[in-house]
């Protein structure tokens, strides 16, 4: 289990038949999951249902479906549909996504975050058990006693959820399988294991039933190379996805840091200069740049922080010759 390794693409604008591919060589090389992103490009659960139909252990994970544009009652047929399809192989992967993406491109009101993924732990896991809606103690909603009318392969999903503050990460330890932290420094994993011991304790649980399955974004081949992609990326998160990742590494301590690319890339003319304001430092802590060795080494050797599933990215707007060329040389040691 030491090995563990998941995969994905970056969001925006893939090829979703060469991702295709790569999901079928991670299948054969033994990787543990294959995550398919959702922003404001391809669906999730559709990309994910033709991977299932084309592989034959790989895990299939969600990474992530956010908690608005889909009710928990309609989160759940997907999720079970697709459970079914891939003979149980689905990992859901949700979170909250932020007011921009929200409101801005789904039309729905970002409010009351916590309780709503909870909500959807609570509606997903219920349904799925063989609850009925009005017994598994949603809040947000006066459910009726309605169930899931279908024959699952299993009663359990797991889920995981993407969360960044001190209540959202205790509330994974009480009611969720596993914490993805999204540009979270993996020196300080251990400040996230600690609120989650404290979730799982209130609920009787054991923090080793929590899978801590990180996105360190790694970039291969060629160092000079990978750094230049790190940097963009960093700096994208950091000022053009709103305030969350920003205020996220400022109590990490790169206030000064954050500062300057935000104001650096919200002028076009000065935008590309931004990357040049994303420290080493910063890099280090975010991201695995070298080639494959270097990134195979360091992935190993920060799991001793507390990681148990790096999900690591996939290289964006490249061809086939260079995404196998990096599955291969990332593939877990048999």
């Amino acid at each position: 289990m030491e090995n563990r390794i998941g995969i994905m693409p970056f969001w925006k604008k893939y090829d979703r038949e060469m991702y295709v591919r790569a999901a079928i060589l991670a299948d054969e090389l033994g990787y543990d999951s294959f995550w398919v992103p959702e922003a404001w490009g391809y669906e999730a659960f559709t990309v994910l249902t033709e991977i299932a139909c084309k592989t034959k252990k790989i895990k299939l994970g969600t990474s992530i479906v956010n908690v608005y544009s889909r009710s928990p009652a309609s989160m759940a047929m997907a999720a079970a549909t697709l459970d079914e399809i891939s003979e149980g192989r689905l990992m859901l992967g949700i979170g909250t996504s932020g007011a921009r993406v929200i409101e801005g491109f789904h039309g729905r009101e970002f409010k009351k975050p916590l309780t709503s993924w909870k909500d959807m732990v609570k509606v997903v896991k219920g349904l799925l058990a063989g609850k009925k809606l009005n017994e598994v103690g949603a809040e947000m909603h006066d459910y009726r006693p309605f169930s899931l009318e279908m024959n699952l392969p299993r009663r359990e999903i797991p889920i995981y959820v993407a969360a960044l503050k001190e209540k959202s990460i205790e509330t994974i330890g009480e009611i969720a399988d596993g914490w993805i932290p999204t540009f979270w420094p993996y020196q300080e994993i251990g400040r996230g294991r600690e609120w989650i011991d404290r979730g799982a304790k209130r609920a009787g649980r054991e923090r080793t039933d929590i899978t801590i399955a990180p996105f360190p974004t790694v970039s291969a081949p060629g160092a000079r190379r990978a750094g230049k992609r790190s940097r963009e990326i960093i700096s994208f998160y950091i000022a053009g996805m709103g305030e969350y990742y920003k205020e996220l590494l400022e109590g990490f301590g790169y206030k000064d840091e954050c500062a300057q690319i935000v104001e650096l890339y919200a002028n076009k003319e000065t935008r590309d200069k931004a990357l040049e304001a994303v420290t080493d430092k910063m890099v280090d802590a975010l991201t695995i740049a070298g080639d494959p060795a270097f990134c195979v080494e360091e992935m190993q050797r920060r799991r001793q922080y507390g990681i148990d599933l790096p999900i690591v990215s996939l290289p964006t707007g490249a061809d086939w010759n260079i995404i196998q060329a990096f599955i291969r040389g990332l593939a877990p040691q048999k």
